[in-house]
């Protein structure tokens, strides 16, 4: 019997599809906040004009979610995966996080 879990990103803001978990810390609290490209890009535009005048602290260190602790992956990587698994009869979606059982398999193969 085969199951298939797929993992569904709402964005925290407004309620729509995340695309990605952005990690940021300020004094001394450290967040995480699911966000779609757009979104994601508002906090990244508004946070600039401080993250350039700043010194860089110590890493912050977060704690991941989920089972296995998944590495949040580029959008190049993302669409190399999903070519690769179309290309070897895999289902996979056009959008959202790819199952761990075909990025395990796509790196077992790399």
């Amino acid at each position: 019997m085969a199951k298939q879990i797929q993992e569904i990103l709402i964005d925290d803001l407004d309620g729509g599809e995340a695309n990605e978990t952005v990690s940021f810390a300020i004094d001394g609290s450290s967040y995480e906040i699911d966000l779609s490209d757009l979104n994601a890009k508002k906090l990244r535009d508004a946070l600039t004009p401080f993250v350039q005048h700043a010194r860089r602290a110590g890493a912050v260190t977060t704690r991941r979610r989920g089972r296995g602790g998944s590495r949040a992956m580029t959008r190049e990587k993302s669409s190399e995966i999903r070519q690769w698994a179309k290309a070897h009869g895999l289902p996979v979606s056009e959008r959202g996080r790819i199952a761990s059982t075909v990025v395990e398999k796509y790196e077992a193969a790399h």
